[in-house]
């Protein structure tokens, strides 16, 4: 994203929307999701209304399970990729072959079909409660691994001065698509869109603070991506590859890196693991949102009927972005940030003008929480986000048009 759209001058716009904006929304999602005790469709319900609701609410599961069947592929070349590392290594003699198998489609797809797979049968058998479980195994390893490739990155010949030289933003190349890009990638980041937050802040117990856990995820999410950077922008440009190339670039980039870290095969391939886990879960909490929305519909199929059902679209919607990765970056700009963007506008309009203002500064601050504080949250939501959120969209729309 950095690449494509405005370089350091991005990744500064990207963090100060995240501040300004997914913080304060990730709140209003956490509060209605909270409220409403179940799930996207009874979330839009108690905000506007049955009929009105109902709408909103299908409309943004057709939209994750698109951004669910792209993603998919995206994990599968990650899973793809760290089985390569774990068992071939990479070496200038083995990299050409990992990429003509990566870019095989049909191959991607079977993995893909895979996961989908795997993942409908980790929520059939509810094991969703082990995410956390695994979490904390795998992100301490994800962290170290992390550290270890930031080090060796930045001590490359001529890394810092390279990297030094792209971090000196260049204000006057953001437009409306770049703005929108970092809007769309600050909401996208932290999983906001009326769907992933809404469905787990069901589980949030009354006890807990809304304002703490928003704070923690959205740090938390900002960090990793900060780190991550800081050894993939040094190493692609070190490595004289192209930062706007695209998704893609992750695996390019990964196997020279390895390559030529001391101990590259051994950390790479912890790194790897890692971060497949990670995106792996993600996977599982994507199919989650549709699973449990529907089932809490009262419908006469069954629990098996549905996850069938949805591993059916599923492999359907794969299908292209495997057999044509080069669509995967436009779906995203449409599906991951626009339409995040708009589903989680509707969840703050629908909080803060569909419910009651006393029910929802209950749910979502605790009693001892400063009032003048509160007050100030709850007026930025309702009335700057939603207009800062609109301003941006019609600018793009407009750019697009004429």
């Amino acid at each position: 994203m950095m690449g494509r759209y405005g370089g350091s001058a991005f990744l500064a716009v990207y963090i100060i929307l995240t501040l300004l904006f997914a913080f304060p929304a990730l709140m209003a999602e956490m509060t209605l999701g909270r409220m409403s005790g179940k799930g996207t469709l009874d979330a839009f319900r108690l905000a506007f209304g049955k009929a009105v609701g109902s709408f909103f609410g299908y409309l943004l599961l057709i939209v994750i399970t698109i951004a669910g069947s792209y993603y998919a592929v995206v994990v599968a070349n990650v899973f793809f990729t760290t089985i390569f590392s774990m068992f071939t290594g990479f070496s200038p003699d083995t990299i050409p072959g990992f990429h003509q198998w990566l870019s095989n489609g049909w191959l991607q797809y079977g993995i893909t079909l895979l996961l989908i797979g795997s993942s409908l049968y980790i929520i059939h058998k509810g094991l969703v409660n082990g995410i956390e479980r695994i979490s904390k195994i795998v992100m301490p390893l994800f962290f170290l691994a992390l550290v270890y490739m930031i080090v060796h990155a930045l001590s490359m010949p001529n890394a810092l001065a390279k990297c030094k030289e792209f971090l000196q933003p260049d204000f006057s190349a953001l437009g409306s698509t770049e703005i929108f890009a970092a809007l769309g990638q600050a909401f996208f980041s932290v999983g906001l869109g009326g769907t992933f937050v809404v469905v787990y802040a069901s589980f949030i117990k009354k006890d807990e603070s809304i304002p703490k856990i928003a704070m923690y995820t959205g740090l938390g999410d900002a960090s990793a991506s900060l780190l991550i950077s800081l050894f993939l922008v040094p190493s692609v440009l070190v490595l004289g590859m192209d930062m706007a190339s695209g998704p893609g670039l992750i695996f390019d980039t990964f196997p020279l890196l390895f390559n030529a870290m001391p101990g590259g095969r051994f950390v790479g391939s912890l790194f790897l693991v890692s971060i497949f886990i990670v995106a792996f879960l993600s996977l599982v909490a994507a199919y989650q949102v549709p699973f449990t929305c529907i089932q809490n519909e009262r419908t006469t199929l069954g629990d098996k009927k549905i996850l069938i059902i949805i591993g059916i679209l599923q492999a359907v919607l794969a299908m292209p972005s495997s057999l044509f990765p080069d669509i995967i970056g436009t779906l995203d700009l449409v599906f991951g940030s626009g339409m995040q963007v708009l589903g989680s506008a509707f969840c703050i309009l629908g909080l803060t003008w569909g419910i009651r203002r006393n029910e929802v500064m209950q749910e979502m601050f605790l009693s001892g929480d400063h009032s003048t504080l509160r007050s100030l949250t709850f007026f930025w939501i309702k009335w700057i986000i939603p207009l800062a959120l609109l301003a941006v969209l019609i600018v793009y729309v407009y750019d697009v048009i004429f």
